[in-house]
């Protein structure tokens, strides 16, 4: 346990150290650039990501779940890595032009070519930080990622300042992917197997396929808004839906990005040692609604003032978008860990499976109510929300033995946190309403009350997290006042 909770620690401080620069940088880059240049580059980062499912290959969940390691399979995984990613670098140069002429912008194609160098580069620091996944060794991540996140604020806000409009971000992508290799191939231990090779190669090949589909669906879903959108409507259409879900990317980026590269080494060693993930996937969907649903509620009814300090006045069209969706994220947060707990237990297949049916009921449901516009777009993401949760807990209940009582006797008392604490916020918003007059106090104000009120929330109804956030502030004091005695 104490493995897990210095790695998490790690996870969390890269995650937290990163958010800073990540919501200053979209604060300025959000004035600097218009509707239309940010959604050029959401359309052209959705391609990007697709052929980023396939360069993956599901090699770095080969190498966590794998019961024996040896160099001979990294090698392998190393050599998969390499030929997926450059193969997909070329489709992404060369299928630039017929993705700009698709979506009636020559900017699309210009940021998918400076993308397709990023996947040069990834194969040689991805095995290695995989590695460090599966040991659950996440310092060299953390410092990985620290870099990276300096590294693409800086080039981001010059460009952006010297008007290379939707290049900007581009170009700042490009930056992280540089300092990340290159900080991996740096703390890569010495005995680390730095070439490729072939034997083996037939194993990972057999485990990617599945898994490969699992991100290649799951990314699908995930960008078909943007895709669909950016069709049938324009890339203006695209950039008020990105603003709108970037509240529960917001979130995603706090917590989730902090959790999940620890979760599937942590179910996949429960799974090793004990046979059964149950308990700690149990636990896993306990901790993240309770910090998830609150966090959600307080957004969905904060969401213009949410809205108006991140983003700025002109993107306040997309406040309702972001309310539904925020609604969305809370229903997906159930069963948000499912594929990683497949995986972790070996059952590929089936999570490929399960994620070509959720993906394609969020696309179904897009389809459906697109005509109804942007509204409409997130409404269809609600109803897909619903019905991938109870996809996951079917699919979980037959493989792992997950029952549906279980899962809400866990996020029962999730939701009653997440009602106490943002009570008084949603009485207070409805008495008095946000305005351009109010937001900033009802942001600061009622996100102080909000974290008051959920601290005593989870000590009141004695959720296991409030030992864990006592425990935490007990050696925060301890060691306060043993450096404040030795002074």
């Amino acid at each position: 346990m104490t493995a897990i909770r210095r790695s998490l620690a790690y996870s969390i401080a890269d995650s937290y150290l990163a958010l800073p620069l990540q919501l200053v940088g979209t604060m300025i880059i959000s004035r600097l650039l218009t509707p239309a240049e940010t959604g050029v580059f959401a359309v052209a980062a959705v391609f990007a990501a697709f052929a980023s499912t396939f360069r993956d290959f599901g090699v770095a969940e080969y190498l966590i779940q794998e019961n024996e390691l040896d160099a001979e399979k990294i090698r392998a995984a190393l050599t998969v890595n390499i030929a997926i990613s450059w193969a997909m670098a070329l489709l992404l140069f060369f299928f630039a032009p017929l993705a700009a002429d698709f979506y009636r912008s020559q900017g699309v194609a210009e940021v998918m070519r400076v993308q397709a160098f990023n996947f040069i580069l990834i194969p040689f620091g991805a095995v290695t930080m995989a590695y460090f996944r599966r040991e659950l060794d996440f310092r060299p991540m953390f410092i990985a990622g620290l870099l990276a996140n300096l590294a693409t604020f800086v080039v981001a806000i010059l460009c952006a300042f010297w008007g290379f409009g939707y290049m900007s971000l581009a170009w700042s992508s490009l930056a992280g992917v540089v300092v990340t290799v290159g900080t991996s191939i740096w703390f890569r231990p010495a005995d680390f197997p730095k070439w490729p090779g072939v034997r083996g190669i037939v194993r990972v090949i057999n485990f990617g396929k599945f898994a490969s589909g699992i991100y290649f669906f799951g990314q699908l879903g995930k960008g078909a808004p943007e895709m669909i959108i950016g069709r049938a409507q324009d890339m203006v259409g695209v950039a008020l839906f990105s603003r709108g879900s970037g509240l529960v990317e917001l979130f995603n980026r706090t917590v989730l990005r902090a959790v999940m590269p620890v979760c599937m080494p942590y179910f996949a060693q429960n799974n090793r040692q004990t046979g059964s993930m149950i308990s700690g996937y149990l636990m896993s969907v306990s901790y993240l609604t309770a910090i998830g649903w609150p966090f959600l509620a307080f957004m969905g009814i904060v969401a213009y003032a949410a809205i108006r300090i991140v983003y700025g006045s002109q993107w306040m069209a997309s406040v309702p978008l972001a309310q539904i969706l925020c609604a969305a994220g809370a229903i997906e947060l159930i069963h948000y860990l499912a594929k990683e707990a497949l995986i972790a237990g070996g059952d590929v297949k089936r999570s490929n499976l399960l994620q070509i049916v959720i993906q394609g009921g969020r696309i179904a449901g897009l389809f459906a109510v697109i005509p109804f516009g942007l509204i409409g777009a997130c409404w269809g993401l609600f109803a897909a929300a619903v019905f991938g949760t109870a996809c996951s807990q079917w699919s979980l209940s037959r493989t792992i033995g997950l029952r549906t009582r279980d899962v809400v006797a866990h996020c029962l008392p999730s939701f009653y946190i997440a009602a106490v604490s943002t009570a008084p916020v949603a009485f207070w918003v409805a008495v008095e309403g946000i305005s351009e007059d109010n937001f900033l106090r009802f942001a600061f104000g009622g996100g102080t009350l909000t974290v008051t009120m959920w601290l005593l929330a989870l000590r009141f109804f004695r959720h296991p997290l409030w030992k864990e956030v006592d425990d935490l502030t007990k050696k925060l004091i301890t060691k306060y006042r043993l450096r404040h005695s030795g002074n």
